[in-house]
Protein backbone atom coordinates (compact mmCIF):
# COMPACT_ATOMS: atom_id res chain seq x y z
CA UNK A 1 0.00 0.00 0.00
CA UNK A 2 1.01 3.27 -0.81
CA UNK A 3 1.41 6.16 1.52
CA UNK A 4 -0.21 9.10 0.95
CA UNK A 5 1.24 12.45 1.41
CA UNK A 6 -1.28 15.35 1.54
CA UNK A 7 0.59 18.14 0.17
CA UNK A 8 2.17 16.33 -3.02
CA UNK A 9 -0.24 13.46 -3.47
CA UNK A 10 -3.54 14.47 -2.96
CA UNK A 11 -5.21 11.17 -3.98
CA UNK A 12 -4.08 7.96 -3.14
CA UNK A 13 -2.56 5.83 -6.12
CA UNK A 14 -3.04 2.50 -4.32
CA UNK A 15 -4.54 -0.23 -6.59
CA UNK A 16 -3.15 1.08 -10.26
CA UNK A 17 -1.14 -1.82 -11.22
CA UNK A 18 0.61 -1.60 -14.42
CA UNK A 19 2.20 -4.28 -16.38
CA UNK A 20 6.06 -3.41 -17.07
CA UNK A 21 5.67 -5.81 -20.06
CA UNK A 22 3.32 -3.05 -22.37
CA UNK A 23 2.88 0.46 -22.77
CA UNK A 24 2.98 2.16 -19.05
CA UNK A 25 1.97 5.38 -20.18
CA UNK A 26 -1.32 4.47 -22.05
CA UNK A 27 -1.82 1.78 -19.05
CA UNK A 28 -1.93 4.97 -16.25
CA UNK A 29 -3.79 7.36 -18.68
CA UNK A 30 -6.35 4.29 -19.07
CA UNK A 31 -6.69 4.02 -15.34
CA UNK A 32 -6.91 7.78 -14.45
CA UNK A 33 -9.75 7.87 -17.29
CA UNK A 34 -11.49 5.58 -15.20
CA UNK A 35 -11.34 6.72 -12.12
CA UNK A 36 -12.61 10.20 -13.25
CA UNK A 37 -15.69 8.24 -15.44
CA UNK A 38 -16.60 6.34 -12.52
CA UNK A 39 -16.29 8.89 -9.91
CA UNK A 40 -13.25 7.57 -8.20
CA UNK A 41 -11.48 11.02 -8.65
CA UNK A 42 -14.36 13.22 -8.36
CA UNK A 43 -14.35 17.33 -10.32
CA UNK A 44 -11.95 19.43 -8.75
CA UNK A 45 -9.27 16.88 -6.96
CA UNK A 46 -6.11 17.48 -7.29
CA UNK A 47 -3.67 15.34 -8.71
CA UNK A 48 -0.62 14.92 -8.06
CA UNK A 49 3.14 16.39 -9.93
CA UNK A 50 4.40 14.26 -12.64
CA UNK A 51 7.45 13.64 -10.60
CA UNK A 52 5.75 12.48 -7.36
CA UNK A 53 3.26 10.31 -9.49
CA UNK A 54 6.12 8.61 -10.93
CA UNK A 55 7.65 8.28 -7.78
CA UNK A 56 4.76 6.21 -6.15
CA UNK A 57 4.83 4.06 -8.89
CA UNK A 58 8.16 3.64 -9.81
CA UNK A 59 7.85 4.69 -13.57
CA UNK A 60 9.84 7.24 -15.60
CA UNK A 61 8.50 10.64 -15.22
CA UNK A 62 8.20 10.78 -19.12
CA UNK A 63 5.12 7.72 -18.94
CA UNK A 64 3.41 9.96 -16.08
CA UNK A 65 3.46 13.33 -18.45
CA UNK A 66 2.51 11.29 -21.81
CA UNK A 67 -0.27 9.81 -19.43
CA UNK A 68 -1.23 13.70 -18.45
CA UNK A 69 -0.94 14.96 -22.46
CA UNK A 70 -3.67 12.51 -23.36
CA UNK A 71 -5.94 13.54 -20.42
CA UNK A 72 -5.45 17.28 -20.99
CA UNK A 73 -6.04 16.43 -24.72
CA UNK A 74 -9.36 14.71 -23.84
CA UNK A 75 -10.65 17.01 -21.26
CA UNK A 76 -10.47 14.84 -18.40
CA UNK A 77 -7.81 17.21 -17.01
CA UNK A 78 -7.20 20.90 -16.60
CA UNK A 79 -4.37 23.26 -15.47
CA UNK A 80 -4.16 26.23 -13.15
CA UNK A 81 -1.52 28.48 -13.32
CA UNK A 82 0.52 27.82 -10.51
CA UNK A 83 -1.77 25.56 -8.50
CA UNK A 84 -1.11 22.51 -10.39
CA UNK A 85 -3.40 19.92 -11.81
CA UNK A 86 -7.15 18.89 -11.41
CA UNK A 87 -9.63 16.88 -12.43
CA UNK A 88 -11.68 18.74 -15.00
CA UNK A 89 -15.26 20.22 -13.94
CA UNK A 90 -17.59 17.34 -15.62
CA UNK A 91 -21.37 16.41 -15.67
CA UNK A 92 -21.70 12.89 -14.41
CA UNK A 93 -21.30 10.40 -16.47
CA UNK A 94 -23.82 7.56 -16.17
CA UNK A 95 -23.83 4.73 -14.09
CA UNK A 96 -21.90 1.49 -14.75
CA UNK A 97 -23.18 -0.17 -11.78
CA UNK A 98 -26.66 -0.36 -13.31
CA UNK A 99 -27.55 -3.64 -14.92
CA UNK A 100 -28.25 -3.12 -18.97
CA UNK A 101 -31.88 -2.88 -19.98
CA UNK A 102 -33.36 -5.72 -21.48
CA UNK A 103 -33.41 -3.75 -24.80
CA UNK A 104 -29.40 -3.38 -24.79
CA UNK A 105 -28.95 -7.04 -23.61
CA UNK A 106 -30.84 -9.11 -25.76
CA UNK A 107 -31.29 -6.58 -28.79
CA UNK A 108 -35.03 -8.36 -29.19
CA UNK A 109 -37.36 -6.02 -27.56
CA UNK A 110 -40.58 -4.63 -28.29
CA UNK A 111 -39.12 -1.57 -27.68
CA UNK A 112 -36.92 -1.68 -31.31
CA UNK A 113 -38.13 -2.00 -34.32
CA UNK A 114 -39.69 -5.56 -35.01
CA UNK A 115 -37.03 -6.32 -37.64
CA UNK A 116 -34.71 -7.34 -34.54
CA UNK A 117 -36.81 -10.24 -33.69
CA UNK A 118 -37.74 -11.52 -36.45
CA UNK A 119 -35.41 -14.46 -38.63
CA UNK A 120 -34.08 -11.97 -41.37
CA UNK A 121 -33.20 -15.53 -43.11
CA UNK A 122 -36.75 -16.27 -43.57
CA UNK A 123 -37.93 -12.87 -44.20
CA UNK A 124 -37.32 -11.10 -47.50
CA UNK A 125 -39.68 -12.81 -50.10
CA UNK A 126 -42.94 -12.05 -47.88
CA UNK A 127 -42.20 -8.51 -46.27
CA UNK A 128 -39.59 -6.64 -49.08
CA UNK A 129 -41.69 -6.91 -52.01
CA UNK A 130 -44.73 -5.09 -50.31
CA UNK A 131 -42.78 -2.61 -48.28
CA UNK A 132 -40.94 -1.74 -52.32
CA UNK A 133 -44.28 -1.60 -54.22
CA UNK A 134 -45.32 0.79 -51.98
CA UNK A 135 -43.29 3.85 -50.15
CA UNK A 136 -39.24 2.85 -50.20
CA UNK A 137 -38.77 3.80 -53.94
CA UNK A 138 -40.65 6.83 -52.95
CA UNK A 139 -37.98 7.39 -50.23
CA UNK A 140 -35.30 6.34 -52.72
CA UNK A 141 -36.25 9.03 -55.37
CA UNK A 142 -36.90 11.48 -52.24
CA UNK A 143 -33.79 11.20 -50.30
CA UNK A 144 -31.61 10.65 -53.91
CA UNK A 145 -28.30 10.71 -52.87
CA UNK A 146 -25.40 12.39 -55.39
CA UNK A 147 -22.40 9.97 -55.85
CA UNK A 148 -19.07 10.86 -54.59
CA UNK A 149 -16.82 12.16 -57.46
CA UNK A 150 -14.64 9.46 -59.65
CA UNK A 151 -11.57 9.44 -61.55
CA UNK A 152 -7.92 10.07 -60.29
CA UNK A 153 -8.08 12.38 -56.95
CA UNK A 154 -7.01 16.09 -57.39
CA UNK A 155 -6.70 19.12 -55.03
CA UNK A 156 -8.81 19.50 -53.07
CA UNK A 157 -10.74 16.18 -52.60
CA UNK A 158 -12.46 15.67 -49.95
CA UNK A 159 -12.59 12.22 -47.44
CA UNK A 160 -9.57 10.60 -50.29
CA UNK A 161 -6.34 9.66 -48.27
CA UNK A 162 -2.78 9.98 -49.23
CA UNK A 163 -3.32 6.39 -51.09
CA UNK A 164 -0.39 6.94 -53.23
CA UNK A 165 1.59 5.97 -50.32
CA UNK A 166 -0.09 2.65 -50.01
CA UNK A 167 2.54 -0.22 -49.95
CA UNK A 168 0.79 -2.10 -52.74
CA UNK A 169 3.68 -4.26 -53.41
CA UNK A 170 3.56 -5.82 -50.02
CA UNK A 171 -0.15 -6.35 -50.56
CA UNK A 172 0.10 -7.54 -53.87
CA UNK A 173 2.37 -10.49 -52.01
CA UNK A 174 0.01 -11.26 -49.40
CA UNK A 175 -2.68 -11.67 -51.94
CA UNK A 176 -0.45 -13.16 -54.22
CA UNK A 177 0.33 -15.65 -51.31
CA UNK A 178 -3.29 -16.24 -50.11
CA UNK A 179 -4.33 -17.65 -53.42
CA UNK A 180 -1.19 -19.85 -54.63
CA UNK A 181 -2.47 -22.21 -51.93
CA UNK A 182 -5.72 -20.79 -50.08
CA UNK A 183 -7.83 -22.54 -47.63
CA UNK A 184 -10.78 -24.86 -48.74
CA UNK A 185 -12.44 -24.06 -46.17
CA UNK A 186 -12.35 -20.33 -46.59
CA UNK A 187 -13.25 -20.66 -50.18
CA UNK A 188 -16.79 -21.93 -48.88
CA UNK A 189 -19.60 -19.77 -47.33
CA UNK A 190 -18.17 -18.05 -44.52
CA UNK A 191 -19.77 -16.13 -41.44
CA UNK A 192 -21.74 -13.24 -41.83
CA UNK A 193 -19.89 -11.36 -39.49
CA UNK A 194 -16.66 -11.47 -41.40
CA UNK A 195 -13.58 -13.47 -41.08
CA UNK A 196 -12.53 -14.63 -37.72
CA UNK A 197 -9.02 -13.67 -37.74
CA UNK A 198 -9.61 -10.28 -38.96
CA UNK A 199 -12.43 -9.47 -36.11
CA UNK A 200 -10.10 -10.63 -33.92
CA UNK A 201 -6.86 -8.30 -35.40
CA UNK A 202 -9.69 -5.06 -35.41
CA UNK A 203 -10.65 -5.56 -31.72
CA UNK A 204 -6.83 -6.05 -31.21
CA UNK A 205 -6.17 -2.49 -32.46
CA UNK A 206 -8.94 -0.74 -31.29
CA UNK A 207 -8.16 -2.08 -28.04
CA UNK A 208 -4.38 -0.71 -28.07
CA UNK A 209 -5.16 2.59 -30.27
CA UNK A 210 -8.31 3.60 -29.44
CA UNK A 211 -9.07 2.18 -25.25
CA UNK A 212 -11.81 0.32 -26.26
CA UNK A 213 -12.59 -2.80 -24.44
CA UNK A 214 -14.08 -5.10 -27.03
CA UNK A 215 -13.76 -8.68 -28.54
CA UNK A 216 -13.92 -10.04 -31.54
CA UNK A 217 -17.29 -11.28 -31.24
CA UNK A 218 -18.47 -7.85 -31.26
CA UNK A 219 -17.26 -6.63 -34.35
CA UNK A 220 -19.09 -7.01 -37.81
CA UNK A 221 -17.37 -6.57 -41.22
CA UNK A 222 -19.21 -4.53 -43.81
CA UNK A 223 -18.27 -3.42 -47.32
CA UNK A 224 -17.32 0.57 -45.84
CA UNK A 225 -18.73 2.44 -43.73
CA UNK A 226 -21.85 3.30 -45.72
CA UNK A 227 -23.03 0.02 -45.16
CA UNK A 228 -22.06 0.16 -41.63
CA UNK A 229 -24.84 3.16 -41.50
CA UNK A 230 -27.17 1.70 -43.30
CA UNK A 231 -27.69 -1.98 -41.23
CA UNK A 232 -28.12 0.94 -38.98
CA UNK A 233 -30.66 2.38 -40.46
CA UNK A 234 -31.81 -0.99 -41.53
CA UNK A 235 -32.40 -2.73 -38.27
CA UNK A 236 -32.92 0.10 -35.70
CA UNK A 237 -35.11 2.71 -37.63
CA UNK A 238 -38.91 2.00 -38.08
CA UNK A 239 -40.78 4.49 -40.42
CA UNK A 240 -41.80 7.66 -38.72
CA UNK A 241 -38.83 7.44 -36.18
CA UNK A 242 -37.00 10.51 -35.19
CA UNK A 243 -33.51 10.44 -36.16
CA UNK A 244 -31.20 12.87 -34.73
CA UNK A 245 -28.02 14.06 -36.78
CA UNK A 246 -26.01 16.72 -37.10
CA UNK A 247 -26.50 19.55 -39.10
CA UNK A 248 -24.77 20.56 -41.03
CA UNK A 249 -23.30 16.75 -41.33
CA UNK A 250 -22.70 13.85 -43.86
CA UNK A 251 -25.37 13.58 -45.51
CA UNK A 252 -25.03 10.07 -46.82
CA UNK A 253 -25.69 9.03 -43.29
CA UNK A 254 -28.96 11.04 -43.75
CA UNK A 255 -30.32 9.63 -46.62
CA UNK A 256 -29.57 6.00 -45.33
CA UNK A 257 -31.60 6.97 -42.23
CA UNK A 258 -34.53 9.03 -45.02
CA UNK A 259 -34.51 5.78 -46.86
CA UNK A 260 -35.49 3.24 -43.74
CA UNK A 261 -38.39 5.52 -43.20
CA UNK A 262 -36.67 8.31 -40.10
CA UNK A 263 -38.03 11.33 -39.77
CA UNK A 264 -34.42 13.33 -40.04
CA UNK A 265 -33.91 16.32 -36.78
CA UNK A 266 -31.13 18.31 -38.18
CA UNK A 267 -29.35 18.97 -34.53
CA UNK A 268 -26.63 22.02 -34.91
CA UNK A 269 -23.11 22.12 -33.87
CA UNK A 270 -21.37 24.37 -31.87
CA UNK A 271 -17.38 24.62 -31.12
CA UNK A 272 -17.96 21.66 -28.84
CA UNK A 273 -19.79 19.70 -31.21
CA UNK A 274 -23.78 18.46 -31.33
CA UNK A 275 -26.05 20.46 -29.29
CA UNK A 276 -27.43 17.85 -26.65
CA UNK A 277 -30.03 20.24 -25.41
CA UNK A 278 -31.41 20.67 -28.70
CA UNK A 279 -31.20 16.79 -29.00
CA UNK A 280 -33.12 16.75 -25.99
CA UNK A 281 -35.82 18.32 -27.46
CA UNK A 282 -36.56 16.44 -30.44
CA UNK A 283 -39.64 14.57 -29.24
CA UNK A 284 -39.51 10.60 -29.52
CA UNK A 285 -35.83 10.86 -30.68
CA UNK A 286 -34.38 7.33 -29.73
CA UNK A 287 -30.86 7.53 -32.48
CA UNK A 288 -28.30 10.10 -33.12
CA UNK A 289 -25.36 9.88 -35.36
CA UNK A 290 -22.59 11.60 -34.43
CA UNK A 291 -18.82 12.49 -35.63
CA UNK A 292 -17.38 13.48 -32.73
CA UNK A 293 -13.95 12.94 -33.10
CA UNK A 294 -13.39 15.10 -36.26
CA UNK A 295 -17.11 16.83 -36.99
CA UNK A 296 -17.95 16.18 -40.44
CA UNK A 297 -17.93 18.64 -42.27
CA UNK A 298 -16.81 21.53 -39.81
CA UNK A 299 -13.94 19.89 -37.96
CA UNK A 300 -14.94 20.09 -34.52
CA UNK A 301 -13.64 17.84 -32.00
CA UNK A 302 -16.25 16.98 -29.70
CA UNK A 303 -15.56 18.18 -25.82
CA UNK A 304 -15.82 15.51 -23.05
CA UNK A 305 -18.17 17.39 -21.23
CA UNK A 306 -20.72 16.94 -24.27
CA UNK A 307 -19.88 13.20 -25.06
CA UNK A 308 -20.54 12.92 -21.76
CA UNK A 309 -23.65 14.16 -21.95
CA UNK A 310 -24.24 12.68 -24.91
CA UNK A 311 -24.22 8.92 -23.54
CA UNK A 312 -26.36 10.18 -20.78
CA UNK A 313 -29.12 11.13 -23.50
CA UNK A 314 -28.42 7.87 -24.64
CA UNK A 315 -29.32 6.50 -21.14
CA UNK A 316 -32.22 8.24 -20.39
CA UNK A 317 -33.88 7.92 -23.66
CA UNK A 318 -32.66 3.89 -24.26
CA UNK A 319 -31.48 5.19 -27.31
CA UNK A 320 -28.45 4.67 -29.91
CA UNK A 321 -25.94 6.12 -30.82
CA UNK A 322 -24.18 5.73 -33.98
CA UNK A 323 -20.68 7.04 -33.80
CA UNK A 324 -18.77 7.36 -37.00
CA UNK A 325 -14.89 7.90 -36.61
CA UNK A 326 -14.23 7.58 -40.38
CA UNK A 327 -11.05 9.39 -40.12
CA UNK A 328 -9.87 9.29 -36.26
CA UNK A 329 -6.35 7.91 -36.45
CA UNK A 330 -5.72 11.62 -37.95
CA UNK A 331 -4.84 13.63 -34.78
CA UNK A 332 -1.87 15.74 -35.04
CA UNK A 333 -0.43 16.18 -31.49
CA UNK A 334 -1.23 13.29 -29.45
CA UNK A 335 -2.53 10.37 -29.41
CA UNK A 336 -5.96 9.57 -30.68
CA UNK A 337 -8.92 10.77 -28.59
CA UNK A 338 -11.06 7.90 -27.32
CA UNK A 339 -14.00 7.45 -28.71
CA UNK A 340 -17.51 7.64 -27.48
CA UNK A 341 -17.43 4.01 -27.74
CA UNK A 342 -14.79 3.80 -25.25
CA UNK A 343 -17.01 5.75 -22.89
CA UNK A 344 -19.81 3.98 -23.01
CA UNK A 345 -20.92 1.70 -20.08
CA UNK A 346 -24.43 1.39 -20.74
CA UNK A 347 -23.79 -0.75 -24.42
CA UNK A 348 -25.49 2.50 -26.61
CA UNK A 349 -23.43 3.01 -28.76
CA UNK A 350 -22.56 1.69 -32.19
CA UNK A 351 -19.39 2.40 -33.57
CA UNK A 352 -18.39 2.76 -37.21
CA UNK A 353 -14.86 2.23 -38.36
CA UNK A 354 -13.52 2.43 -41.88
CA UNK A 355 -10.16 1.22 -43.59
CA UNK A 356 -10.86 3.74 -46.76
CA UNK A 357 -9.03 6.40 -45.31
CA UNK A 358 -5.93 4.79 -44.13
CA UNK A 359 -5.97 2.67 -47.18
CA UNK A 360 -8.11 3.76 -50.27
CA UNK A 361 -11.57 3.90 -50.77
CA UNK A 362 -12.18 1.19 -53.36
CA UNK A 363 -10.57 -1.34 -50.85
CA UNK A 364 -14.94 -1.20 -49.31
CA UNK A 365 -13.97 -2.61 -46.32
CA UNK A 366 -15.27 -1.50 -43.10
CA UNK A 367 -16.41 -2.67 -39.51
CA UNK A 368 -19.27 -1.96 -36.77
CA UNK A 369 -18.51 -2.70 -33.05
CA UNK A 370 -21.68 -3.50 -31.66
CA UNK A 371 -23.40 -4.19 -28.07
CA UNK A 372 -23.15 -7.97 -27.89
CA UNK A 373 -26.93 -7.86 -27.62
CA UNK A 374 -27.15 -6.98 -31.08
CA UNK A 375 -24.57 -8.78 -33.07
CA UNK A 376 -26.42 -11.62 -34.40
CA UNK A 377 -29.19 -9.63 -35.78
CA UNK A 378 -27.15 -7.43 -37.57
CA UNK A 379 -25.04 -10.52 -38.84
CA UNK A 380 -28.48 -11.76 -40.06
CA UNK A 381 -29.31 -8.80 -41.71
CA UNK A 382 -26.33 -8.76 -43.64
CA UNK A 383 -26.59 -12.22 -44.51
CA UNK A 384 -29.77 -11.26 -46.45
CA UNK A 385 -27.80 -9.00 -48.58
CA UNK A 386 -24.78 -10.02 -49.32
CA UNK A 387 -24.14 -13.58 -47.49
CA UNK A 388 -20.18 -12.59 -46.30
CA UNK A 389 -17.49 -10.20 -47.42
CA UNK A 390 -15.22 -11.35 -49.93
CA UNK A 391 -12.54 -13.75 -48.70
CA UNK A 392 -9.93 -12.53 -50.11
CA UNK A 393 -9.60 -9.04 -48.68
CA UNK A 394 -10.13 -9.98 -45.44
CA UNK A 395 -7.41 -12.34 -45.29
CA UNK A 396 -5.13 -10.08 -46.55
CA UNK A 397 -5.97 -7.18 -44.44
CA UNK A 398 -5.65 -9.81 -41.46
CA UNK A 399 -2.41 -10.85 -42.34
CA UNK A 400 -1.36 -6.96 -43.16
CA UNK A 401 -2.13 -6.45 -39.63
CA UNK A 402 -0.64 -9.03 -38.11
CA UNK A 403 2.53 -8.53 -39.79
CA UNK A 404 2.90 -5.04 -38.63
CA UNK A 405 2.07 -3.20 -41.88
CA UNK A 406 -0.73 -1.76 -41.02
CA UNK A 407 0.55 0.19 -38.09
CA UNK A 408 3.07 1.29 -40.14
CA UNK A 409 1.08 2.26 -43.03
CA UNK A 410 -1.09 4.42 -40.16
CA UNK A 411 2.08 6.35 -38.78
CA UNK A 412 3.34 6.95 -42.40
CA UNK A 413 -0.54 8.36 -43.44
CA UNK A 414 -0.97 10.56 -40.42
CA UNK A 415 2.70 12.38 -41.59
CA UNK A 416 1.97 12.62 -44.90
CA UNK A 417 -1.60 14.44 -43.74
CA UNK A 418 0.29 16.45 -41.00
CA UNK A 419 2.77 17.74 -44.02
CA UNK A 420 0.40 18.26 -46.58
CA UNK A 421 -1.65 19.91 -44.08
CA UNK A 422 0.78 22.40 -43.24
CA UNK A 423 1.63 23.03 -47.19
CA UNK A 424 -1.88 24.12 -47.76
CA UNK A 425 -2.00 26.49 -44.12
CA UNK A 426 1.55 27.99 -45.61
CA UNK A 427 0.62 28.66 -49.01
CA UNK A 428 -3.14 29.13 -48.79
CA UNK A 429 -4.06 32.43 -50.86
CA UNK A 430 -5.09 35.43 -47.97
CA UNK A 431 -7.59 38.71 -48.32
CA UNK A 432 -9.99 37.41 -50.28
CA UNK A 433 -12.97 38.71 -50.35
CA UNK A 434 -15.81 37.32 -48.43
CA UNK A 435 -13.61 34.25 -46.82
CA UNK A 436 -12.40 34.38 -43.47
CA UNK A 437 -9.51 32.75 -41.81
CA UNK A 438 -8.32 29.43 -41.67
CA UNK A 439 -9.13 27.23 -38.54
CA UNK A 440 -6.68 25.41 -36.87
CA UNK A 441 -6.61 22.13 -37.58
CA UNK A 442 -5.50 19.07 -35.23
CA UNK A 443 -7.25 16.25 -36.64
CA UNK A 444 -8.73 14.83 -39.40
CA UNK A 445 -8.10 14.78 -43.47
CA UNK A 446 -9.94 18.17 -44.17
CA UNK A 447 -10.97 21.86 -42.92
CA UNK A 448 -13.33 24.44 -43.56
CA UNK A 449 -12.64 28.26 -44.02
CA UNK A 450 -15.82 30.35 -43.53
CA UNK A 451 -17.30 32.20 -46.51
CA UNK A 452 -19.48 35.44 -45.78
CA UNK A 453 -22.65 34.38 -47.43
CA UNK A 454 -23.81 31.40 -50.38
CA UNK A 455 -23.99 33.38 -53.01
CA UNK A 456 -20.13 33.89 -52.49
CA UNK A 457 -19.47 30.95 -51.53
CA UNK A 458 -21.22 29.40 -55.00
CA UNK A 459 -18.94 32.04 -56.95
CA UNK A 460 -15.30 30.80 -55.26
CA UNK A 461 -16.07 26.90 -56.22
CA UNK A 462 -17.15 28.34 -59.97
CA UNK A 463 -14.00 29.96 -60.39
CA UNK A 464 -12.06 26.70 -58.60
CA UNK A 465 -13.85 24.77 -61.05
CA UNK A 466 -12.51 26.43 -64.15
CA UNK A 467 -9.07 25.93 -63.22
CA UNK A 468 -9.15 22.40 -62.90
CA UNK A 469 -9.74 22.46 -58.73
CA UNK A 470 -12.13 19.96 -56.45
CA UNK A 471 -13.93 22.47 -53.70
CA UNK A 472 -17.09 21.52 -51.72
CA UNK A 473 -19.47 24.31 -50.20
CA UNK A 474 -20.47 23.67 -47.04
CA UNK A 475 -23.95 24.69 -47.57
CA UNK A 476 -24.46 21.90 -49.65
CA UNK A 477 -24.07 19.60 -46.19
CA UNK A 478 -27.03 21.30 -44.62
CA UNK A 479 -30.67 19.47 -44.32
CA UNK A 480 -32.86 20.98 -46.96
CA UNK A 481 -34.92 23.70 -45.49
CA UNK A 482 -33.50 23.29 -42.00
CA UNK A 483 -32.98 26.56 -40.10
CA UNK A 484 -29.61 27.74 -40.58
CA UNK A 485 -27.44 30.67 -38.83
CA UNK A 486 -26.86 33.27 -41.68
CA UNK A 487 -23.27 33.86 -40.93
CA UNK A 488 -22.20 30.32 -40.46
CA UNK A 489 -24.15 28.20 -43.10
CA UNK A 490 -21.23 29.26 -45.94
CA UNK A 491 -17.72 27.91 -46.47
CA UNK A 492 -15.39 26.02 -48.53
CA UNK A 493 -14.45 22.30 -47.79
CA UNK A 494 -11.04 21.21 -48.25
CA UNK A 495 -9.60 18.06 -48.36
CA UNK A 496 -5.76 18.22 -47.88
CA UNK A 497 -4.49 14.96 -47.98
CA UNK A 498 -5.41 13.42 -51.42
CA UNK A 499 -2.82 14.52 -53.45
CA UNK A 500 1.24 15.91 -52.70
CA UNK A 501 2.56 18.59 -51.60
CA UNK A 502 3.76 20.38 -55.21
CA UNK A 503 0.10 19.46 -56.67
CA UNK A 504 -1.22 21.49 -53.56
CA UNK A 505 1.23 24.17 -54.07
CA UNK A 506 0.04 24.46 -58.52
CA UNK A 507 -3.79 23.98 -57.20
CA UNK A 508 -3.25 27.03 -54.97
CA UNK A 509 -1.65 29.50 -57.25
CA UNK A 510 -4.10 28.92 -59.63
CA UNK A 511 -7.18 29.62 -57.17
CA UNK A 512 -4.78 32.86 -56.28
CA UNK A 513 -5.25 33.88 -59.71
CA UNK A 514 -8.87 33.63 -60.33
CA UNK A 515 -9.92 34.42 -56.81
CA UNK A 516 -7.90 37.48 -56.59
CA UNK A 517 -9.25 38.62 -59.88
Amino acid sequence: MLEQTPLSMPFNPAGIELDRRQGLSRQLYQALRLRVLDGRLASGTRLPASRDLAKALAISRNSVVRAYDQLYAEGFIEGRVGDGTYVAQLPQAPSSSKKLSTKVSTGFSTGLPTALSTNWLDLPVVSSSKVIHSDTFARIEKNHLALPPSGPPRAFRVGVPAFDLFPFEVWAKLNAAFWRKPDLQQLCYGDPAGDARLRGMIAAYLRSSRGMQCSAEQILITSGAQQGISLCAQLLVSPGDAVGIENPGYRAAGHAFAVAGGRLHGVPVDEEGIDCRALAEVADCRLAYVTPSHQYPTGVVMSLARRLELLAWAERSQGWIIEDDYDGEYRYSGAPLAPLAALDRQGRVIYVGTFGKVAFPALRLGYLVLPVGLVEAFARRRAVDVRHSEVSTQAVMAEFMAAGHFQRHIRRMRRAALSRRNCLLAHWPGNIAGVGSLPAVAAGLHLTVPVASVARERELIALAEQVGVEVNGLSSYWLPDSPRPAQQCAGLVLGFAAVPETQIEAALARLRSVWWE
